[in-house]
């Protein structure tokens, strides 16, 4: 179909609303090697999902922020699980119908900055809490 001007209709609405094929998804065994690189994620009901336990609400809070600033960056968005002195993150592509190259470039960005300390012997002196940590993930 070609609307005024002659140009293809679907080429219109691809350009437009972005609509593109689906992106290549991983099998179970790729996304279980995959997770090798990331300790502490693991592949639950779909998902890669990752436990981190904090210091308490205001760290709790902060961890939520960091991390909703990292998927709005990126445009990928995780389903966030909120308590207390707890974050569980899952990833999936939903687009995509599983898991997608796009869930783990966002993992290793989350991960990179939740558990991001100073150097030691550094000019930052880091936090003397506990702060965040990785959490047994169930």
């Amino acid at each position: 179909m070609r609307p005024a001007g002659g140009c293809r209709l679907d080429a219109v609405l691809h350009h437009n609303w972005g609509m593109t094929e689906k992106e290549p998804v991983y099998t179970e065994a790729e996304v279980t090697d995959r997770l090798r690189a990331l300790p502490g994620w693991y592949l639950e009901d779909g998902w890669i999902r990752r436990v981190y336990k904090t210091d308490g609400w205001p760290t709790t809070l902060m961890l939520v922020n960091a991390v909703g600033y990292l998927a709005e960056a990126a445009y990928h968005h995780p389903d966030l699980s909120v308590t207390w002195a707890r974050v569980t993150v899952k990833l999936a592509t939903h687009s995509a119908g599983g898991i997608t190259q796009k869930d783990f470039d966002l993992a290793r960005q989350i991960e990179d900055v939740a558990l991001w300390r100073p150097a030691p012997g550094g000019a930052l002196a880091g936090t003397p809490n506990k702060f965040v940590r990785g959490g047994d993930p169930r």
